[in-house]
């Protein structure tokens, strides 16, 4: 029987193989380039499962993930907090002091940047984390680190200069764990739960407002709500939800039907248990 497999998007050895590793150890991590080819290998059923990650404390959403999410096809079955960690890494042998210049993506060298100033290195913004290592692997030069996750070190054969070299201790990024499952089984009723959905209002004055306040009157804490546009119009009529709860929690279910009556498409994209992490200090 082969191997189950989970896709994640990005080169072997980043943040998103790291999630995939620490949560689904039985499972063979396979990378895609974009978050499309991703979620086609999940609808595939080439790979069984997902890590896609959807949110950063420091970068905010990921854009590409929720324009996808909504018309995926596609089951959210779990989510994942990872604490971001980067390392600077080179060729072995290299010298901390020999050192030049940098490279990783734009993103991860603003989030170290007290390391980087503090060494005098010069950046290069490359596409991706586990990337920069990559290249540097393929093009040795003791002028040259990177800034990546641990993993990548081990995979592309490089040697760790300075550990945890983020600015922020708090920079975490949360995963959603996908099926192609159109039914997958319910979450232990013993759990705290997250339920995702979409909706899309009626073109009706305070149709928001209306459709939202079941959720107030029932006493269900709605932890995300974001709207994005359609079809290239510059109306957001289209939001994508997260509660607490589960749908047949009672205040769940009056609330989602009174939000209902005032929409005129709404989908349940996944029930799925709360990450311990959300309730840790």
């Amino acid at each position: 029987m082969s191997a189950k497999r989970i896709a994640f998007q990005g080169e072997l050895g980043a943040n998103s193989h790291e999630a995939c590793l620490a949560a689904f150890p039985d499972y063979e991590p396979v990378p895609y380039a974009a978050f499309d080819d991703a979620f086609e290998a999940i609808r595939s059923g080439d790979c069984q499962l997902g890590m896609i990650p959807v949110e950063n404390s420091i970068a905010g959403r990921v854009a590409d993930v929720h324009h996808l999410l909504p018309n995926s096809g596609l089951k959210i079955i779990g989510e994942r907090f990872k604490p971001i960690r980067f390392q600077l890494m080179a060729n072995p042998g290299t010298k901390l002091e020999d050192l030049k210049t940098v490279q990783s993506m734009a993103i991860a060298l603003a989030q170290c940047r007290r390391t980087i100033r503090r060494l005098g290195l010069s950046t290069e913004a490359v596409g991706d984390t586990a990337g920069a290592a990559r290249m540097l692997a393929q093009r040795p030069d003791p002028t040259r680190a990177a800034i990546s996750p641990a993993l990548a070190a081990e995979i592309y054969g490089l040697e760790i200069l300075l550990r945890d070299i983020e600015d922020e201790r708090h920079n975490t990024t949360r995963f959603l764990v996908m099926t192609a499952d159109k039914e997958p089984p319910p979450p232990p009723f013993t759990a705290p739960c997250i339920t995702s959905f979409v909706f899309r209002v009626r073109n009706l004055p305070a149709a928001l407002y209306k459709a939202l306040g079941g959720f107030a009157t029932n006493g269900v804490n709605m932890t995300k709500l974001e709207s994005y546009m359609e079809n290239g119009t510059f109306t957001a009529t289209f939001f994508y939800a997260e509660v607490d709860g589960r749908p047949e929690d009672r205040g769940v279910a009056r609330a989602f039907e009174e939000l209902k009556f005032f929409s005129e498409r709404f989908e349940i994209l996944g029930v799925y248990p709360a990450d311990p992490f959300r309730t840790r200090g």
